[in-house]
């Protein structure tokens, strides 16, 4: 039961944090910015955690899972390949993939070499 809590908890965080960044940025980058910004995160918890699996549901699946959001970036680009902004939305959805890819990695090597 604590573990639902922590996701539910988390999740209401991240979804706040996701909606203010959005808010303020306007989508489709605020949505890119999230994305990004959270495959960092999930990095760095992803070896930050590892030794601490009880606060994984909180952190990882919860306030990360409600910030970073799939259905939001396919909706973005989904949005801009028909209002005709095709280029846009390829690069948005290059630009997605391949920094989220990369902010995880990075995130994770960052993490390694700071707690190691």
């Amino acid at each position: 039961m604590m573990t639902l809590f922590q996701v539910a908890l988390g999740g209401a965080i991240g979804s706040v944090l996701r909606y203010l960044t959005v808010a303020a940025v306007g989508a489709p980058l605020g949505t890119l910015a999230v994305n990004v910004l959270g495959s960092f995160a999930m990095g760095v918890l992803f070896i930050a955690l590892t030794a601490r699996a009880g606060l994984s549901p909180l952190f990882m699946t919860g306030i990360l899972g409600g910030f970073t959001t799939f259905s939001a970036f396919s909706l973005d680009a989904l949005k801009l390949w028909q209002a005709g902004q095709v280029i846009t939305a390829v690069a948005y959805v290059g630009a997605s993939v391949v920094l989220s890819l990369g902010a995880v990695a990075i995130g994770a090597a960052l993490a390694k070499g700071v707690l190691a």
